[in-house]
């Protein structure tokens, strides 16, 4: 749940809410924690951005009722995005686009496909235009986590740049992916700082500027912001198991145990 929320840059209600409304139906993992498949995430990405897109709330049952039919188990190399088109919804799979609804083939004036790769063709950008292209670079940096590091990370930075508010979910997964996947730990914490610029009190980003400064060996910077995490959200459970293994390396057994059993508390 906590990935999803970074992902789609909502709270937990309105997850909880689309859950309720049967748009996704998770599993259930270990510790009866929610598992969400692409399938979902792709589905509940959708809802979002077409009910931002004042599309009907009927319209947009019918479209996710044939996505959850037709969608792969795993993102394909081609990507997949779905947009709405006035009042219709469209879905793009490779170099095809077809309306979500009647599965009637569209043309595409918006993208070129050239040697294999999406190209957005940009035009000076008003607010509206800029919003659309901050979205689609985020999806585009989405779908190249995997693939293509390097392009991931430049799709991002050109969602942060082009919205008109600061992208939340871009800034997290930005940190994320140069931490984890680059290993460049150093240029993760300058993102995570500035995101906090802007989303001061912010577990997750308390939460992953911690993991950034670990990887830095800044274990007392780390601790802090393990803390001030914690301070914001007590039920982060990854944060106190974090803190917990921190502190025994620094050789805290009290603090140690007292984080572990907070972990154990939320996590059974």
């Amino acid at each position: 749940m906590r990935e999803l929320q970074s992902m789609l840059g909502v709270s937990r209600s309105i997850i909880n809410g689309l859950i309720d409304a049967r748009f996704v139906t998770p599993t259930r993992g270990p510790r009866n924690t929610l598992r969400f498949t692409f399938q979902d995430v792709v589905l509940l990405r959708t809802a979002l951005q077409l009910r931002a897109a004042n599309i009907a709330p009927r319209r947009i049952v019918q479209a996710l009722t044939r996505l959850r039919a037709e969608l792969p188990d795993e993102l394909p190399l081609s990507g997949i995005r779905v947009t709405a088109v006035g009042n219709d919804i469209a879905v793009r799979t490779g170099p095809a686009q077809w309306d979500a609804i009647t599965g009637q083939h569209l043309l595409d004036f918006e993208v070129a496909d050239i040697k294999g790769d999406v190209v957005f063709l940009e035009s000076t950008p008003g607010p509206k235009d800029a919003a659309r292209q901050a979205e689609e670079w985020y999806d585009l940096g989405g779908q190249m986590m995997k693939s293509d590091a390097k392009g991931a990370e430049q799709a991002y930075r050109n969602a942060i740049a082009l919205a008109a508010e600061p992208f939340y979910a871009a800034y997290v997964d930005l940190g994320a992916l140069l931490c984890e996947s680059e290993g460049r730990c150093d240029d993760a914490l300058r993102v995570f700082d500035e995101a906090l610029a802007f989303f001061p009190d912010d577990a997750v980003l308390h939460f992953n500027r911690a993991v950034a400064l670990e990887g830095l060996d800044r274990l007392d910077e780390a601790e802090r912001s393990y803390e001030r995490c914690l301070e914001l959200d007590p039920s982060y459970a990854d944060a106190h198991h974090n803190l917990a293994i921190l502190l025994e390396s620094l050789g805290d057994k009290q603090g140690l145990l007292r984080h572990l059993n907070a972990y154990r508390r939320l996590t059974t």
